[in-house]
């Protein structure tokens, strides 16, 4: 496996949701459900082996762990696409990112999925998503992580993804217009735990998840 650097996420590591399921399609699960736990930055561009559910890297440091988990519900409804793009135009990131490259959310990426999560009056986030053309399921697990982070992520408090459970229905077609949503369901210390989900253009669910988000310490 190799996390091609263009899937980056913070500078010099892969984007988290991407890279869990790129661990989760070569341990034949993806589009489980299943669950990745990171447990370093992944790297890019570097190859990265998976024994028994563990991924390593050539120095044999434990990048991640990949496991098989009991089915989940989606427990974040849908919302019509002229509210999400309304949303989107008040995305936070476009004025104060902590990572404007990332490949899922970064405004500086016109190669990126460009999925800008912004606040609905609920607390919630919500995006449109125009699929790409090579779409993947490890397309719809990066989908579904950075709008469950900008859920918990504020001015000078920024967040990695830690761990993703993730639920793939089914996956969309090239040029579908998609929506995704995105809402805190918990939390403590600097844990922080999200609930997404991708909705078709029919408001058909997509795909689903659930993960923990870490805070990174104050700089």
């Amino acid at each position: 496996m190799i996390i091609e650097a263009r899937f980056n996420g913070p500078p010099g590591s892969g984007n988290g949701g991407w890279s869990a399921g790129v661990f989760a399609a070569a341990h034949g699960a993806a589009t489980g459900p299943a669950e990745v736990t990171l447990r370093r930055p992944p790297p890019l561009d570097t190859p990265l082996r998976l024994t028994e559910g563990a991924v390593h890297d050539p120095e044999g440091a434990l990048v991640a762990q990949v496991a098989p988990v009991d089915g989940f519900p989606a427990e974040v409804p849908p919302v019509d696409r002229a509210t999400a793009e309304a949303a989107a135009a008040a995305y936070p990131g476009l004025v104060d990112h902590p990572f404007p490259g990332c490949y899922v959310c970064g405004p500086q990426r016109a190669d990126g999925l460009r999925i800008f999560p912004g606040r609905l009056p609920d607390g919630r986030t919500a995006a449109p998503f125009r699929v790409p053309a090579d779409v993947t399921p490890a397309t719809v697990w990066a989908a579904l992580d950075c709008p469950g982070g900008w859920a918990v992520i504020a001015p000078g408090r920024p967040y990695v993804l830690g761990r993703i459970a993730v639920v793939v229905d089914r996956l969309p077609e090239p040029g579908d217009e998609c929506v995704v949503v995105g809402a805190q369901a918990g939390g403590e210390g600097r844990k922080a735990l999200v609930r997404t989900a991708l909705y078709g253009p029919a408001g058909d669910l997509l795909g689903h998840a659930r993960a923990t988000w870490i805070a990174l310490p104050a700089s």
